[in-house]
Parts: C-alpha cells; structure tokens; sequence
C-alpha cells in the first residue's frame, strides 16, 4: 500500500510539472517577442548652416564656442552652464570671460579643446576656418556651423541653435521678443527716408561694410543705407569715393571706452577727411559693438542707432507717453525714451587674400 502510494505522489508531481512547462512556455516565447521600451538615440544627425551633416551626442552637456556671437547667443538661451570653453574675444556677458580660453576664433587650441571633452563645439562661418572644422572631425568631435547674412538670418539662427542644444522652447521666445522689437521699430522709423551713412569698421585703412552683410541689413533696420555699394563682405574704401558720395553720418561702433570719440578726433586732423562734410560737422553716431555681432544682442544697437539718426521720431513718441501718463496720474513722470547701450571689446579687423574679415563675431 506504501508503495502504490509513493508511485501514485510520483505520478502525481510529474504531471505538474509538465502542466507547468506548457504554461510557462507562452509567457517565454511572448516575452522574448515583446520588445523592450526604445532608448533615446546616443546621437543626432543634423544639417548645420553650411550645409554640413553633422552627427550631434545627445543630450548636449559640454559646450565649446569659437565665435563671441555664439557664445552671447548661448548666454541669451540660459545654456552658459554648459558653456566649457570659449575665446580670448568673448567678453560678453562678463560672465563669459570666466570661461576656459581655449585661444583665439581663427586659431584655436585643438589640445585645449579635446581636454574639455565637449560634445559640441559651435563655431560660425565667417569667424572661423574651414581647416578648424576639418581637424575637430578628424579628433572626433562634432562641430555646428551658423552662417547668417541678414537680420532674419540671425533670428532664425537663434532659434535653430536652440533645437540642436535641446531648448527649442527658449529659442522660440527669444526670437520673437527680438521680432517685436524690430516690428516696434519700424512703426516708429519705416516711413522715413533713410539716412546715407559710412559705417566705419577701421579707419586705417579705411575698411566699411559690403551690401550684402549681416551688418548692412542691421543699417537698413535702424534707417539707414549704406553709401558703400561692394560685394565684398569688408571693403577697403577709397577716401576720394567717401568725399564724392558725401554720407550724412559716420557710424562708429564703441568698443572700449572713449576710443570711438578718440577716433573720431583724429579724422578731422588727417589730410582728406575735411572735404567729408559730415566729419566737418560732425555728424557721428557712436553705437555698441554688439551691431558687429551676428547674437540677440544686435536687436539693441539698431534701436540706439536708429535713435541717432532719426531722433524726432524717438522724441515724439516720448512726449506723447508722457502726456498720456500725465493725464492718468500728474504726479507720475515717465523718463524719456532710452535704450540701454553698453560698450563692448575692440572689433578685430583681420585683411586677408579675398577682401578682409571683420573679427570678434
């Protein structure tokens, strides 16, 4: 009887075991066919705006920038804690000079570079060197190039860089807060006959904007049209073509303190530059160096220049809020119309074999 018992349990425990074998085999085969949840990509392929395909580590956290502008563009995203490195030129917020220098935009330090490990590093067209980006590829590192030629060109910009980094969100706001100041602009200016202006970029020799630079189109956003009608990006210009096109102003932009008026001081005493009616009588419009920067900033220095040389149109604005101001409250005074222009470093003009490059972008 023990024994056909024991059998029986034998019998029994065996047959479990196989029930259970073809249970579970389903719910194997299932799982092995599930797929699991998709990781998000280690990198991300993107066009830059030299037409360039780049392969970007994603997210970004280590950031290095070879041109001032991209490093403003940068502080103006809320990225400057992941800002690693950046150029002896960027000096812009003050913050920015903190940076590890990693040398300057046309030559910088490959070594310096790769010790910081970046996962980008920004650099822009007419700043930098092709052969800089060739050598980082080559260090497996990517880079991202910008390369705009118009204002729009630099808010598009703005918000384009901001998707790469991860912050699209930002890049959107930032871009139309400088598009509604534009559009304010020119509510006040765009019926105005623009002023014909020289815009100095060095005085010796005498270097000036091209037609179809970033720079130009900031002069026609502020009022103005350039007198130098060139192809080239940063013409040398002949004193006597100056003297027969007769601009109505001199545009200077500030760079350290006093060397605008320093400069300006000095054309009245050299030979030629009387017969230039506007430095006879001094008509100068001194703005920021931020106008040489393709970054949000440049929005600020068109208002201020276009405040020089249209001011009735500043002016009138102000008196009427200000007698709309008094009418609601008397005792309440707004201040007049101003716009915040701080000076900022010296604009580097650096000749080469094509025509010449404005540096500190």
């Amino acid at each position: 009887m023990k024994k056909l018992s024991l059998s029986r349990l034998h019998a029994v425990a065996c047959a479990t075991l196989v029930v259970l074998s073809c249970a579970a085999a389903p719910a194997r085969a299932q799982s092995a066919t599930t797929p699991s949840p998709a990781e998000p990509p280690a990198f991300r392929e993107v066009i830059d705006e030299t037409g360039r395909s780049v392969r970007i580590p994603q997210p970004v956290r280590r950031i290095v920038s070879l041109a001032p502008s991209l490093t403003e563009t940068i502080y103006a995203l809320g990225l400057q804690d992941r800002l690693v490195g950046d150029t002896e030129y960027c000096d812009y917020p003050p913050d920015a000079k903190k940076k590890t220098k990693v040398g300057g935009g046309i030559d910088p330090s490959l070594e310096v570079i790769a010790s910081l490990h970046p996962d980008l590093v920004l650099v822009t067209k007419s700043f930098n060197r092709l052969e800089t980006m060739q050598s980082l590829d080559r260090l497996g590192i990517s880079s991202y190039a910008t390369d705009p030629h118009t204002v729009a060109d630099i808010i598009s910009s703005v918000k384009t860089l901001a998707v790469v980094l991860g912050v699209p969100e930002v890049g959107v706001s930032v871009a139309e807060e400088m598009q509604h100041r534009l559009d304010d602009l020119q509510q006040r200016i765009g019926s105005l006959p623009p002023k014909r202006v020289l815009f100095v970029v060095w005085t010796q020799p005498l270097i000036s904007t091209g037609k179809d630079t970033f720079l130009a189109d900031a002069l026609r956003h502020a009022g103005a049209v350039s007198i130098i009608d060139s192809s080239q990006g940063w013409p040398q210009v002949n004193l006597e073509e100056v003297a027969r096109l007769q601009p109505d102003f001199l545009v200077f932009a500030e760079s350290h303190s006093g060397d605008a008026s320093r400069e300006m001081a000095k054309l009245a005493t050299l030979p030629g530059w009387k017969i230039v009616r506007a430095v006879r009588n001094r008509r100068y419009a001194v703005i920021s160096d931020a106008v040489n920067r393709p970054a949000p900033r440049i929005v600020s220095a068109i208002e201020d220049l276009a405040r020089q040389l249209h001011p009735k149109a500043f002016a009138e604005k102000s008196d009427n809020t200000k007698k709309e101001s008094e009418t609601v409250n008397p005792a309440f005074h707004l201040m007049p119309f101003t716009v915040f222009s701080p000076g900022h470093a010296l604009l580097h003009a650096h000749l080469s074999s094509s025509g010449g490059s404005a540096c500190g972008r």
